[in-house]
């Protein structure tokens, strides 16, 4: 796995800022360098057209008149509008040393020109009011492109919220690292394509428990490969036989060698790899080859639901837990490298926190249950019971038709088949499950995401 990128909410990006200071890269010098990302930027975007910048009173405002400087320096057409008298000393600074035009609040917005909002970034902690919203709104509106600095204006950083956020930016450029707001919805929708800028922080002081998802190395299969070395996965069906298969289909495309359909009424049917047994009082899940249970896709509450579960739990293999079968996860101790994959819906119905931003209540709900969680959404939230967070958005839209969770189930249980820990192959799998479906487009049906290998 490559080195993920860190994500740090408002209180952490300050704590990493001041200890950048306090080991001799000063908080003027951190501007400097993000203002000169910006300024470059937003020189390629604009590739010859004029620049306007919009100015907030703080920081993020000095980002702005740093990138004025370095845009003006290089030639470029460039002027700036404050949307309030600067507040902060960097600010101020920053805002002196740039001798280029500034305008004040209501000037004509500039039609046709790269529009770089550096108004408010991680420090807002309250909705835009309607004046600067509508002031931004009417530069933007007529912008050839628009380059946020560090967050859109009227983004709220650590929830997620689109706090009053008037415009949607072409590109985000985050400073440092990413933030819960470039990845969490509706915030993202804001953000469009999000770049990080090295802005001298040393990585070891932007170490963080959040990060965006990453995929493992999965390798392929080779001259000592065999079916069982690859993974056996087993599949409890239920009450919906369609659903069970799904996840199994899902399985065995995600690489698995070996995968056993297991329940009480399977009917043949292609693909004749997937091996369809019979429930027998648990005996099915006797073999010490396998490698991984899903149980939850299509499995319903009936009369024999729970006892089954139970037994799934007992036989002490890593397991997915999805759909129904989520039902009986409360008060159970579920075995190590466990992955539940609840919806919103399913989230709550688990007794999921209500407070706090979607990172905060999947890493609650991973600590009290001592499982991987997957909470799955347009934005996916994955946590482990030690602390440790992926989040991985934008999803794909397409995926918003049923069955496309069962398939995911199985995707997830191979990489546990195959011997990867329950944090990373939950990661893994939301990935591989992302690209099948770019891959089948907007008419995809949860079928398609498993008619051909997914993990290529």
């Amino acid at each position: 796995m490559t080195l993920p990128l860190p994500v740090l909410d408002a209180a952490a990006m300050r704590a990493a800022e001041q200890a950048a200071a306090d080991a001799g890269t000063s908080l003027a010098m951190l501007m400097n360098n993000a203002g000169e990302a910006l300024g470059q930027l937003a020189w390629r975007m604009a590739a010859g057209r004029p620049v306007r910048i919009l100015c907030g009173p703080g920081n993020n405002g000095g980002d702005g008149y740093v990138a004025a400087a370095w845009l003006r320096a290089q030639g470029a057409d460039v002027d700036v509008v404050a949307l309030a008298v600067p507040a902060s000393a960097l600010c101020r600074a920053a805002e002196a040393a740039f001798e280029g035009p500034v305008l004040g609040f209501g000037a004509m917005p500039k039609a046709g020109a790269v529009l770089i909002d550096a108004g408010f970034g991680t420090g807002l902690t309250r909705p835009l009011d309607s004046g600067l919203a509508q002031e931004i709104t009417a530069h933007a509106g007529v912008a050839a492109r628009v380059l946020a600095a560090d967050l859109p204006s009227g983004i709220a950083s650590d929830s997620g919220e689109a706090s009053g956020c008037p415009h949607r930016a072409d590109i985000t450029l985050a400073f440092g690292a990413l933030k819960p707001a470039h990845l969490l919805q509706p915030a993202t929708s804001h953000c469009g394509v999000v770049r990080v800028a090295d802005i001298g922080i040393v990585p070891e002081l932007l170490a963080s428990d959040v990060s965006a998802a990453e995929m493992v190395d999965l390798g392929v299969p080779d001259y000592r490969s065999h079916k069982y070395s690859r993974g056996l996965v087993a599949v409890v069906a239920g009450s919906m036989g369609g659903a069970a298969e799904l996840a199994a289909r899902g399985a065995l495309r995600a690489g698995a060698g070996y995968v056993r359909l297991i329940g009480s009424a399977l009917p043949p049917s292609p693909p004749h790899a997937i091996v369809r047994q019979a429930w027998r009082d648990g005996d099915a899940l006797a073999d010490p080859r396998i490698g991984s249970i899903v149980i939850g896709p299509g499995y319903g509450t009936g009369p024999h639901a729970a006892e089954r579960f139970d037994a799934v739990v007992a036989a002490n293999r890593p397991i997915v837990i999805d759909a129904d079968a989520l039902a009986y996860v409360n008060g159970t101790t579920l075995p190590l490298n466990c992955i539940l994959t609840p919806h919103a819906g399913e989230f709550d119905r688990l007794g999921g926190e209500t407070s706090g931003n979607k990172i905060v209540r999947t890493k609650a709900m991973a600590k009290r249950l001592g499982a991987v969680v997957v909470h799955k959404g347009s934005d996916t939230v994955i946590a482990a019971p030690d602390g440790r967070v992926a989040i991985h958005c934008p999803g794909a839209p397409c995926l918003a038709t049923a069955g496309t969770g069962d398939a995911l189930a199985g995707i997830a249980g191979a990489l546990l088949a195959r011997g990867v820990p329950a944090f990373e192959a939950a990661q893994s799998a939301v990935l591989l499950h992302q690209r099948a479906a770019f891959h089948a487009g907007p008419g995809l049906v949860a079928d398609d995401l498993v008619a051909g290998p997914v993990w290529l």
